[in-house]
């Protein structure tokens, strides 16, 4: 996204990312505070946090929090902090514009989407809502995960300071984006153990599945409708990063034509070369599924052959990995592991009938 980072390519890589959404703001009440924004360490400021467009000064203790993007609501949600504003979820998302990680914490905060307390949503449909973004009058925006051009970058400091990412557009791992959110807020040693108990809990559910560990991996987009080109994640991203977390590890193909980029394409005459343990990969329908599978090039795709793939049109559960939070990921862990441990035990079975047929047995 920058949903307003857009053009048709990197939007249709991202879900790529994402789909079309409303252009109005919802919900919310303009005139409350962040919940729970008092509670931070008020003498932690002025904060300075360093971001990929120089430096921002945050004089006093954040009240009134505005976030762009995805993932730096729900850092700042799980940080006890439900913004005054944040961007509507307009792909993968409940009936409220909402998800259902940010649902559960925002209850957990009295802080509802639509209840008085709840965040106002704008669309991000046609790039930053810097309109109601400015109405709320926020003491800062988030932004650490984002694709935020210097342009925008700067419109937006004028409305209030702006964290902004440290390196790379949408290359923000969440364990960084978390802990350049909780400077900001004034809760740095909140965000480091909010790091260190996310970390733990995936750790705690890939070791249910050991069949996963030191599998190789290629994450992807599939779409039969334009089966010319496959889009392929690289570790910049997070869907590769979360599923190294989890112990797996990037196919060699997609590490050596990697680069600086969070997705490349791919000719699908080449299927046959992208080998993998196991492809997981967002695909536009269930019935794609099928289509895929019998699709003359992709199903070359050596992971289609060995019964190794993991396909998903489930939009909420794209977003959590893609857009990964210290909310998200839980929510994740519990959808998607069984698959994938699925997949890497056909994986295994697939390599033991390939050592029987080359030792003869």
């Amino acid at each position: 996204m920058s949903r307003s980072l857009a053009p048709a390519a990197v939007a249709a890589a991202a879900v790529l990312t994402l789909a079309a959404c409303s252009t109005t703001s919802t919900g919310g009440s303009d005139d409350h505070t962040s919940h729970d924004a008092t509670t931070a360490a008020s003498d932690a400021f002025p904060v300075t946090v360093e971001h990929a467009f120089g430096e921002t000064t945050i004089e006093e203790q954040p009240e009134r929090v505005a976030t762009i993007s995805w993932v730096n609501a729900d850092v700042a949600i799980a940080l006890g902090v439900a913004p005054v504003g944040m961007p509507a979820e307009e792909f993968g998302g409940t009936p409220e514009l909402s998800t259902p990680w940010k649902d559960e914490a925002l209850a957990e905060l009295g802080a509802e989407v639509g209840s008085e307390n709840g965040p106002t949503l704008y669309s991000e449909a046609d790039g930053i809502a810097f309109e109601d973004i400015a109405e709320l009058a926020p003491d800062v925006i988030l932004a650490a995960y984002s694709g935020l051009t210097q342009e925008e970058y700067d419109r937006l400091s004028e409305i209030a300071p702006v964290v902004a990412y440290p390196e790379v557009a949408f290359g923000t791992p969440w364990q960084e984006s978390t802990r350049l959110i909780g400077e900001a807020l004034g809760l740095a040693d909140e965000a480091e153990q909010l790091v260190e108990d996310t970390e733990a809990q995936i750790a705690e559910a890939a070791a249910e599945h050991p069949e996963i560990e030191g599998k190789s991996f290629i994450y992807a987009n599939l779409d039969p409708a334009n089966a010319s080109v496959i889009n392929l994640f690289t570790s910049l991203d997070n869907r590769s990063k979360f599923l190294e977390s989890i112990g797996m590890v990037e196919a060699p193909v997609v590490t050596e034509a990697g680069g600086e980029a969070f997705y490349i394409e791919w000719s699908a005459e080449r299927a046959d070369e992208l080998a993998s343990d196991v492809l997981v990969a967002w695909v536009p329908s269930e019935e794609a599924v099928a289509q895929i599978e019998a699709d003359p090039l992709l199903g070359q795709i050596p992971a289609i052959a060995a019964g190794a793939f993991v396909p998903s049109a489930n939009d909420t559960l794209t977003i959590a990995v893609s857009a990964a939070s210290p909310l998200s990921l839980p929510w994740a862990l519990d959808e998607v592991l069984p698959d994938i441990a699925e997949a890497a035990r056909a994986a295994e079975a697939g390599g033991d009938a390939g050592a029987e047929e080359t030792d003869g047995r």
